[in-house]
């Protein structure tokens, strides 16, 4: 039995991502499981980068993901179903936060996208192939 489901989503895609909140969703209710919704902004400050970027500009970005992941659940759940929704928004590497998440909130079942992979991710691993690699629970995988 699933208790929760750990949706990710990438709120620079709502359009392309809203299909797998719907998948989540669908999972979580088939359970009755708690549905948490995580977007995961990048940590500029850990790179070259971040050199360019003060302090508030990261807070920024973190509290415009807060609005976005928000006001993205209920446009795609409506409003009752966000309300029971646990929104995270992490700073910091994709994959990673997504794994550190599902093992804080004891996820059962992890819902990720996928995009169709380019060449750099045939090099590197996109965070989907991540996810599924190294995490502790199942992964759904949406395309």
């Amino acid at each position: 039995m699933i208790k929760t489901v750990l949706c990710a989503i990438d709120i620079n895609r709502p359009q392309e991502d809203a299909h797998v909140l719907v998948q989540a969703k669908k999972m979580a209710d088939l359970d009755g499981a708690q549905l948490d919704v995580i977007a995961v902004v990048p940590d500029f400050g850990a790179s070259l980068v971040g050199a360019y970027f003060e302090e508030h500009h990261v807070k920024t970005a973190r509290d415009g993901a807060v609005k976005a992941l928000n006001d993205l659940v209920r446009g795609v759940v409506g409003d009752e179903a966000n309300k029971k929704v646990r929104h995270i928004v992490a700073i910091g590497s994709v994959y990673e936060e997504v794994l550190k998440a599902a093992r804080l909130s004891n996820a059962d079942l992890i819902v990720i996208g996928a995009h169709r992979p380019d060449l750099k991710d045939y090099l590197l691993g996109p965070n989907a192939a991540r996810v599924v690699r190294h995490s502790n629970c199942s992964v759904y995988v949406v395309r």
